[in-house]
């Protein structure tokens, strides 16, 4: 029995149909979501669908009976985030199970980004549940950037520089999450993931002004210009100075890997910059 948290997001969803796909069976996927009505699509898959909610411990016991396999998504809450992980990992500890997936980011252990400190605590506390564990090390996703919005306003705006983010689209990471799930000989094993053709911002936005045919260019600003930028559009002060942040550590390189370790898992080369732009605009 496979269990995935946040079942109804995007990763969780395209992980399910990761599984699906590699042949297991739909009794044997167990979908964790806060509010199962909005699993309905998955439940007419025949995913078992149970109740899982973070910040409702006394509801993970129950969603975790029998299950051999977890996937712990991480939370979007950046207020406490290691909590509710905490939450999770210790329900999972009762519950018996066998393997606890979790979807870290790249170098949790060094990385200088804001976004990684929750990753490590979270990553310390799996170790030390005494459960077997895979880290999932997840780079930048393409989905992260808008090729549309750029191609409308004629620029990419960030404060990365020269650096080069191996991102990968949301689609190849989940494909890596099913492949641990659905494979032996992953217990114990920490995975650097990111896409195989690493990117500047500014080959961003000649990709999409190839694609578009309308001239963007990529716009550098100071960490504390950009973050005001992001609150202009409407980003919530968490987010934009997580994001302003992210930048800084991109031009930094720690948001770059040449493991190969997603190429793999995979089996296949991972999705290009190329690619992610034409999908985004179509």
């Amino acid at each position: 029995m496979i269990a995935i948290t946040g079942a109804t997001g995007h990763l969780g969803q395209l992980t399910i149909a990761a599984l699906l796909k590699r042949g297991v069976p739909a009794q044997n996927i167990v979908a964790l979501v806060r509010n199962p009505a909005k699993a309905a699509e998955l439940e007419a898959q025949g995913v078992q669908v149970r109740q899982a909610d973070y910040r409702q411990p006394e509801t993970l016991d129950a969603a975790l009976q029998g299950v051999d396999k977890l996937l712990l998504i991480s939370s979007n809450d950046f207020e406490d985030r290691v909590g509710q992980h905490r939450q999770v990992v210790d329900a999972a500890v009762r519950a018996g199970v066998k393997l606890l997936a979790y979807t870290s980011i790249l170098r949790a252990d060094t990385s200088g980004l804001a976004l990684a400190a929750d990753h490590k605590a979270t990553e310390d506390l799996i170790r030390a549940s005494g459960l077997p564990f895979v880290f999932l090390r997840n780079g930048w996703y393409l989905e992260n950037y808008n090729p549309a919005q750029a191609a409308q306003y004629g620029a990419v705006a960030g404060s990365a520089g020269e650096g080069r983010v191996s991102a990968a689209s949301r689609a190849d990471y989940a494909e890596a999450a099913a492949a641990v799930l659905s494979q032996p000989g992953h217990d114990n094993a920490v995975y650097e993931l990111g896409g195989d053709e690493a990117f500047t911002l500014g080959d961003l936005a000649a990709e999409v002004q190839a694609q578009s045919g309308r001239p963007v260019v990529y716009q550098n600003m100071p960490e504390g210009d950009y973050a005001q930028m992001l609150r202009g559009v409407g980003l919530p002060d968490a987010l934009a100075e997580m994001l302003a942040d992210s930048d800084v550590h991109l031009e930094k390189g720690d948001l770059y890997t040449d493991s190969g370790d997603l190429r793999r898992l995979i089996g296949r080369p991972t999705t290009t910059l190329t690619e992610g732009v034409r999908a985004a605009l179509q």
